[in-house]
């Protein structure tokens, strides 16, 4: 394994098939490390690619190429990070990664200036500006400006879920959900409301929280000039003027307009009733059906304390 801490030491050594090295003097040899040349596209003739991969047969226009890719079947990653350790199949991906430690960022958007350590990052970035979404969804044809977002869509219409939790099994289709999730079973509550003490897992709950104790609501609503402190909070009350009612019941198909109303409603099919009184037992499929009942021992009880029961 061959270990650089900075660019300026990793210069413009190549590693060869071999193991052994040189040095290129050439003056296009730096650029032409840091970005090879791709292989040809599926279209160039088979002579103009005499290098193919014995694994999967991609071919190659360079054997230099084929070197690279058969890492990809080897895991092999000679190219090592002196500063974390990190190691890399391409000298080119050890370059980008050296530009983390170094602060280097040579790719600046023309726009606004931003700049970025890849020109793949800034390419991106561009689309924030055109608007362009090149990255479309063959199942509802809702389209991205990056192919990651296009992939993290589609696990929607597949019902695809990689990341489990360790502690319960519950899965997930995106990483930072099962890491907001994992703070359930660890307890681990960073955010400190500092009127009254109380703590939340997210900053977002602690912001929605604080709401409570200056009284501020921002969002308004344009009909009838109600205040509130969330904007779901406005987006529920705005269908009260709308009429919209996006929850549909599978079952019957009756709709409602709040996501809570068609939970109570799916339990008059499925039966369940999930509030149970503490004084008998008896469950009840909506908490405002277990208040009331709690009332007829409420007066059973006022009743026996007066002597009208015996």
């Amino acid at each position: 394994i061959a270990i650089y801490k900075d660019n300026n030491q990793l210069g413009n050594v190549r590693k060869l098939t071999r193991g052994k090295t040189y040095r290129d003097r050439s003056p296009s040899s730096e650029r032409q490390q840091e970005d090879p040349a791709p292989p040809p596209p599926p279209g160039v003739p088979a002579r103009e690619r005499p290098h193919t991969c014995r694994e999967c047969g991609k071919a190659f226009n360079q054997n230099s190429h084929l070197t690279q890719h058969l890492r990809v079947h080897s895991g092999e990653k000679p190219f090592q990070c002196g500063e974390c350790g990190k190691p890399f199949g391409t000298n080119s991906s050890l370059r980008r990664h050296l530009r983390i430690h170094a602060g280097e960022k040579p790719f600046a958007c023309g726009e606004c200036g931003k700049a970025f350590i890849q020109s793949s990052h800034l390419v991106h970035h561009h689309r924030i500006h055109t608007g362009e979404r090149p990255y479309r969804c063959g199942e509802c044809g809702k389209a991205f400006s990056q192919n990651s977002a296009l992939l993290l869509h589609q696990r929607i219409h597949t019902g695809e879920k990689p990341y489990a939790c360790n502690e319960c099994g519950k899965a997930f289709r995106v990483s930072s959900q099962l890491i907001q999730h994992q703070r359930i079973h660890t307890e681990e509550r960073y955010h400190e409301c500092g009127e009254c003490g109380k703590a939340f897992k997210h900053s977002s709950g602690l912001i929605r929280h604080q709401k409570i104790h200056t009284g501020e609501k921002p969002y308004l609503c344009g009909e009838c000039g109600k205040g509130f402190g969330q904007s779901s909070e406005l987006i529920r009350h705005q269908r009260i003027h709308t009429g919209d009612k996006p929850y549909e019941c599978r079952e019957c198909g009756k709709t409602f307009g709040q996501n809570s109303e068609i939970v109570r409603h799916v339990r008059i099919h499925t039966g369940e009733k999930p509030y149970a009184c503490g004084e008998c037992g008896k469950p009840f499929g909506q908490l405002s059906q277990l208040a009331l009942h709690r009332r007829t021992h409420t007066g059973l009880t006022q009743a026996r304390n007066s002597g009208l029961l015996f």
